[in-house]
């Protein structure tokens, strides 16, 4: 699943190409939104909030498209009349103006909403890593009110803070010296912990390609993210790895044993 960063950057590439551009034609690609059309509106933004893309559209109603990426989706946008770089089926949004066309692949949420319900879409969420309302304290007492819960699984709850992935759940824990199974309880400077996943993401929300080393070597980005069976960049240690949640929506939690021992 992309990263809170990786969101805010698709905000900023359709800001670029859609803020203030009248749509001249759209194309809901999902059942509830078959006949909805847009054309003649503008699009006044698109802001993000945790994983969730907000993107306000003004016409006779004021709307806001809410999206998300979920696994596997994303946001590419074209000059108008260019061959798109994924398959048509997989498209479930069309955004067209004049110049460009915006393509959504593959998202996992799709809804059309008036923009006096946007805050509903939202209202779950903890404080966003990359928000106005980012609150560190808030953030650690959400954490702490599941004291035996595994860090690894408390720091992908988007209920908790929004805005954390895979690759930086992994990264957090191994820059913290903490396993991924240890109860939120007994993590130590737990403050420390949210802290440093603030700076990661602020750190790469501009760039490219994410790294939590601070080397964009190929195959040095991250500490452990994706090394499994590999040396730790630390001590040498072979990394581990091993799937953790529901059947159906395993992730995969990266780890050094000896930087990072059992509790």
């Amino acid at each position: 699943m992309p990263e809170g960063d990786t969101v805010w950057r698709t905000a900023r590439v359709l800001d670029r190409a859609l803020a203030g551009q009248v749509l001249t034609k759209t194309d809901f690609r999902v059942p509830d939104l078959a006949t909805a059309d847009l054309a003649g509106a503008t699009v006044v933004g698109t802001t993000t909030r945790g994983k969730h893309l907000l993107t306000r559209i003004d016409g006779d109603h004021l709307w806001t498209l809410h999206t998300h990426l979920k696994m596997e989706g994303m946001w590419q946008v074209y000059a108008k009349g260019d061959r798109w770089r994924r398959p048509a089926h997989q498209a479930r949004v069309v955004l067209t103006t004049a110049v460009r066309q915006a393509v959504g692949f593959s998202l996992g949420i799709v809804e059309l909403l008036p923009r006096e319900r946007e805050p509903d879409a939202v209202a779950h969420l903890g404080p966003d890593l990359l928000g106005p309302d980012w609150d560190q304290a808030e953030a650690v007492r959400r954490l702490r009110a599941h004291p035996d819960r595994p860090i690894a699984e408390a720091l992908l709850d988007q209920t908790c803070l929004a805005g954390i992935g895979n690759l930086y759940r992994s990264e957090l824990c191994f820059t913290s010296g903490v396993h991924p199974a240890t109860p939120v309880a007994a993590v130590p400077e737990l403050e420390r912990m949210v802290h440093r996943a603030k700076a990661m993401l602020e750190a790469n929300k501009e760039r490219a390609e994410q790294t939590t080393t601070g080397d964009l070597r190929r195959g040095r980005r991250t500490w452990v993210y994706r090394r499994e069976r590999q040396p730790c960049l630390r001590c040498d240690t072979t990394v581990e790895v091993t799937m953790t949640g529901e059947p159906g929506r395993e992730r995969a939690t990266y780890w050094c044993p000896a930087c990072q021992p059992a509790p």
